[in-house]
């Protein structure tokens, strides 16, 4: 026990100190990309054939509303083979609709893939130049405080957010 402390304690101490002589650069990668032309483009780009994939499930959920109302509207007169008939094509149809949703909008759906497809290049090209950023200021290590990491305060000083952006905007 008492040499897992003594383990820990020397780690504490040498990470410390090595974090210490790092420089720390700091990022905003929301301003980077909302003045990025190039972003604006590819977002426009994937909200025109997200409005595509709605339309068609639109269209899709409204087929099976009419279908359903008639076969509501129908139902007390229909023998029980054509209901069982109809509540089966009804059923195919929710489905699809289901399907349609979860292949298109879900975790691992097309918009996921697209999107990636679309930003790809984006992202690729703000992560090199904020590299070529960070080499010339000497700078070891670059936070993104847009992100998932949470900095509770940052220098000012250390802010390269639009360093990135004018050397992105020249090229």
């Amino acid at each position: 026990m008492k040499i897992r402390s003594i383990i820990s304690s020397l780690f504490l101490f040498f990470s410390a100190n090595v974090f210490a002589q790092v420089k720390v650069g700091i990022v905003d990668s929301e301003i980077i990309l909302s003045q990025l032309p190039e972003y604006k483009t590819a977002q426009d780009k994937l909200n025109e054939i997200v409005k595509g994939w709605q339309t068609v499930v639109d269209s899709m959920t409204q087929d099976y509303q009419q279908k359903l109302d008639s076969y509501r509207k129908q139902e007390a007169m229909m023998p029980e083979d054509k209901k069982l008939s109809s509540q089966q094509d009804l059923i195919k149809l929710e489905q699809d609709i289901i399907s349609y949703r979860q292949k298109k909008f879900g975790q691992q759906g097309d918009i996921v893939a697209k999107q990636e497809e679309l930003l790809a290049p984006i992202k690729k090209k703000i992560i090199n130049t904020i590299e070529k950023v960070a080499k010339e200021e000497k700078i070891g290590l670059v936070l993104d405080k847009a992100g998932d990491v949470v900095v509770l305060y940052s220098d000012q000083s250390y802010d390269i957010t639009f360093k990135v952006l004018d050397r992105l905007k020249r090229g």
